[in-house]
């Protein structure tokens, strides 16, 4: 049977008079992959926001491992065992990426790292080498990351957030900002290393090819609320998703196995 890793139950955030999040009931089971999609202001952010502790909820439930995680602060949250990355690579851009992995690597240590030995010691320096050729930017190593292609910085914001083992990691449109040629380099690595890892991920994602080709199921919202939860095909075809989500500018959505008739 499977294992819920992350639970919400009866969430709700309102903004004064608006409700950005209405009564969203979520269960995630270990090692699926999950997108989330919706247009601008249907609640997507507002959900991740509450679940990694970054916005409280105005009321509800939110159950980490069969744990409540509801008032905890998102230091607390990550070093239980859930990360995310940003839709903007939170990255220190003066300094080498290098020196990036090398601070996660102090943060994952623990609450009083220490920094015997200084940041650079022989032991993270090897770790550092090893994450960056896992996820195909070690050629960037010694580079200052605000020089560094956007799609590579991308990379370089989620193996940070994969340093610690996390148990769930939650992306924030993971390719926003990239390439089309970048696109599907980019989520074949990091779907990779998640799958090494036996990470259970969840991902925002307005492009819905991507969500198409690496999720099994997938979480609609719109106004707040989750108007359609299932697999890909199911989601894309039903007719609330089609007229409220994927005709917001993204055009019309053909399953896979159409297009290789075609």
């Amino acid at each position: 049977m499977s294992t819920a890793i992350l639970e919400t139950r009866g969430l709700n955030r309102s903004f004064g008079a608006v409700t950005a999040a209405r009564d969203l009931n979520v269960r995630i089971d270990t090692g699926e992959v999950v997108g989330v999609i919706g247009s601008n202001g249907a609640g997507k952010t507002t959900f991740i926001n509450m679940v990694t502790g970054y916005l409280p909820p105005s009321s509800g439930e939110i159950l980490f491992e069969g744990r409540s995680i509801v008032g905890q602060k998102p230091r607390q949250i990550i070093r239980s065992g859930m990360t995310r990355s940003f839709q903007v690579a939170q990255l220190f851009p003066e300094l080498t990426v290098l020196d990036n992995l090398l601070i996660a690597l102090v943060a994952a240590e623990g609450p009083r790292p220490s920094f015997f030995g200084g940041l650079r010691s022989r032991e993270r320096i090897r770790r550092a080498d090893e994450i960056l050729d896992e996820f195909g930017v070690v050629r960037y190593r010694d580079t200052v990351v605000r020089t560094v292609p956007q799609g590579a910085r991308k990379l370089v914001d989620i193996a940070m957030a994969l340093i610690g083992k996390p148990r769930m990691l939650l992306l924030d449109e993971p390719t926003s900002g990239v390439s089309v040629e970048e696109k599907f380099p980019l989520m074949d690595t990091v779907m990779a290393a998640v799958r090494q890892h036996g990470v259970t991920v969840l991902f925002v994602e307005h492009d819905m090819e991507i969500v198409e080709r690496y999720v099994s199921r997938v979480l609609a919202f719109y106004s707040g609320e989750i108007i359609s939860d299932g697999q890909p095909a199911a989601v894309f075809a039903d007719s609330r998703v089609q007229e409220l989500v994927i005709g917001h500018g993204h055009g019309h959505v053909t399953p896979a196995s159409q297009r290789s008739a075609a």
